[in-house]
């Protein structure tokens, strides 16, 4: 990816995170939910697409490549067994200026189907068939990561005793970003996990906040192209004006 750092990439890869969360409304949400029943999508593909579109506004690159994990149960054969069965798919975009939202959610619908359709192609044979030129210093194939769950919230119950799910932080990364979405009654939360080799922890709450405005705009104007969008706060724009008045 062409996404800026604000630290020079290691030789070698290291794996220090960090986390910020970030939350969409729940009518930001319904929004979406039904843009995307409309199209006949599904929120994980309105959210690739939201991704998509902000990759191409930070990095200016129109080959946006972002890898996802896939439960790989597709057979009812599979469904009740105990095990590991995760997959990795990668989902490559063609994003350009002139692309609307609804444009590049039904791009990303037909990108996921037809990765769907390959789940089971284990993605080390999928790395060692395309002989990417290899590095250290990054993950092959892509290095930005989306997952998204949302599965029914279940509680457990246990003979008095009350538990309270607790939300911990995590000192390590597998990749460069990740952004982990989770759906409650509230709406959908955002956590914005990243490599602090990397990133600056600023860079990344900008990036969430730069990612609402993105979205909530699309959602309002879903036939307009998405680089006519502004995605600044309305603090970054006098920073801006100020800058520029020279």
């Amino acid at each position: 990816h062409n996404l800026p750092l604000d630290y020079p990439r290691p030789a070698q890869q290291v794996f220090e995170g960090a986390q910020h969360y970030s939350r969409l409304s729940a009518a930001t949400t319904q929004q979406l939910k039904d843009l995307c029943q409309a199209q006949g999508s599904t929120v994980f593909m309105g959210l690739h697409a939201a991704l998509s579109a902000l990759l191409r506004r930070y990095s200016g690159e129109g080959d946006i490549v972002v890898g996802s994990p896939i439960a790989n149960r597709e057979q009812s054969e599979v469904a009740g067994l105990i095990g590991f069965f995760v997959n990795t798919l990668v989902l490559r975009s063609t994003v350009s200026g002139s692309d609307s939202f609804a444009s590049l959610l039904a791009q990303s619908r037909e990108t996921s189907l037809s990765a769907y359709a390959h789940q089971q192609v284990p993605f080390e044979h999928l790395v060692e068939t395309l002989k990417p030129e290899r590095s250290l210093s990054h993950g092959p194939l892509f290095q930005i990561m989306l997952s998204v769950q949302n599965n029914d919230d279940f509680e457990i119950d246990l003979p008095d005793i009350e538990v309270t799910l607790l939300e911990g932080q995590r000192s390590h990364t597998k990749h460069d970003l990740t952004l982990n979405i989770n759906e409650d009654a509230s709406g959908l939360s955002l956590e914005w996990e990243y490599n602090t080799s990397l990133f600056k922890c600023r860079t990344i709450e900008g990036m969430a906040v730069h990612f609402i405005n993105l979205l909530e705009a699309m959602l309002a104007q879903p036939d307009t192209a998405v680089s006519s969008f502004p995605i600044l706060t309305e603090v970054e724009e006098r920073q801006l004006q100020a800058w520029n008045a020279t």
